[in-house]
């Protein structure tokens, strides 16, 4: 990425003027980061992973079982794998923490080894990531380009890319505490002045060093000496912006806090029960597992009470809802009767085929769903213009008729699944010449 801030232009190319590591780092990393060990095959046949010389176990040699040896040409201590593999890959990643102008700086190389049985191993090494930390803890990253896989694959870095310019990613910061650092550190003045010693206190060097150097809270514990208290701030941000006036508070009471992630607990359990967070009586308890025992009981009450009231509306809302649903079916029946009332018990026979009118919204919905049509589904029965009759011998139902009440014709007439049936046309017939009937009711 082409650098655009000052300060990305500046870190390129300070970027530009770092020296290669150096052999004795990468000498280092070789020696202790990647896994030495020996061979051995059935036969007890010893291979030096590192320099490729063989030779016998158990007569009288360095090496007489799989807890580890020491190989007697290259003098390695050796790790002793019984196998029969001839090859071994490793990446590992090594840190080397330095300073360059008025950068501290953090310089990440991946250390590949390659051991053939019987060869010597073959070591690689590339720096991959650089993570600039300005003198205010503003973090600028360069680094390679990530290759693209198949699969996910953190150790994946383009063999033909430079060093630039990087937007954040998990990724770097990972690879700074994945591997070893080297031994020989150098910190920028600032870091001392602001409290580091040296020692990171399980702490990632970035995080450390970022937050050590933009946050004076930060520096106001780590010079205290209230390292726990830093650790858990450093990894909680949003409790340090929330608490940060509440754990001051508590230090001038000289309230001694013992575990610090569980006070933070007890203080947000006090938020969320609507209490001052300021008031030393509720932030300095004189028996804090009983008050972090009766907040968190309260929490508790408060939550079934919440999910009662949440039922008690839910409950509210269905009575509303249903109730509002028989209305509206009511005030739909009352539709539909104004609409067909008139025509209600008008049925048109030949002595064996009778076809009566469906007379409520329900025997819609039975036509339909006995028919499988659409009768009910789209609704007729709000049609004005429209009279559905159905077409039945002996109580089973045939075919569904629909009649226009404009021209008192049979517009549709089909049986299940809209298919016609040997009656249709005589149904059709049926209701035509009784056109009539449908008239006189229409009329009176």
């Amino acid at each position: 990425m082409k650098p655009k801030t000052a300060i990305q232009k500046k870190v390129a190319q300070l970027s530009s003027t770092l020296r290669p590591l150096t052999a004795r780092q990468e000498e280092w990393a070789y020696a202790n980061c990647i896994e030495h060990f020996a061979y051995r095959t059935k036969n007890g046949t010893m291979t030096c992973s590192d320099c490729g010389h063989q030779w016998k176990s158990g007569n009288g040699s360095l090496c007489d079982n799989l807890a580890g040896c020491q190989c007697p040409h290259c003098g390695t201590e050796l790790k002793v794998y019984e196998t029969l593999k001839r090859t071994n890959r490793q990446k590992q990643y090594f840190s080397v923490i330095t300073i360059h102008k008025d950068f501290q700086l953090i310089r990440v190389a991946q250390m590949e080894s390659v051991s053939k049985k019987g060869e010597p191993r073959k070591n690689y090494c590339k720096e991959v990531v650089q993570r600039w930390i300005s003198p205010d803890g503003k973090v600028t990253t360069m680094a390679l380009l990530r290759g693209f896989t198949f699969m996910y694959d953190c150790d994946s870095w383009s063999e033909w890319s430079g060093m630039e310019i990087r937007p954040h990613n998990p990724l770097y910061d990972n690879v700074c505490v994945w591997g070893k650092t080297y031994p020989h550190k150098r910190y920028i003045p600032q870091l001392k002045r602001n409290g580091f010693k040296g020692d990171f206190h399980g702490i990632s060097p970035i995080i450390l060093f970022k937050r050590l150097l933009s946050d004076p809270r930060m520096e106001t514990l780590m010079k205290g000496g209230k390292i726990e208290e830093m650790r858990y701030f450093m990894l909680n941000p949003t409790n340090t912006d929330d608490f940060w006036a509440s754990y001051l508070i508590a230090q001038r009471h000289r309230y001694q806090i013992n575990n610090i992630s569980m006070w933070c607990d007890y203080l947000r359990m006090l938020v969320n029960l609507g209490e001052d967070i300021r008031n030393p009586k509720n932030i300095c308890p004189e028996d804090f597992i009983e008050a972090h025992d009766k907040a968190n009981r309260r929490i508790e009450a408060k939550h079934r009470k919440e999910c009662a009231e949440a039922q008690r509306r839910m409950e509210i809302e269905r009575r509303e809802r249903e109730q509002r649903r028989l209305l509206q079916e009511q005030q739909r029946e009352e539709d539909f009767k104004a609409l067909k009332s008139k025509f209600f018990g008008l049925i048109i026979t030949d002595n064996e085929i009778s076809v009566k009118v469906l007379e409520s919204i329900e025997e819609y919905y039975e036509e339909g769903k006995v028919q499988n049509i659409c009768v009910f589904g789209s609704e007729y029965y709000k049609k004005a213009d429209t009279l559905v009759l159905s077409a039945r011998i002996d109580g089973r139902i045939i075919e569904t008729v629909e009649v226009d009440l404009q021209t008192l014709k049979v517009v549709q007439c089909h049986g299940r699944d809209n298919e016609d049936t040997e009656y249709h046309q005589r149904i059709i017939d049926l209701v035509n010449s009784n056109a009539k009937l449908i008239r006189e009711r229409m009329t009176a």
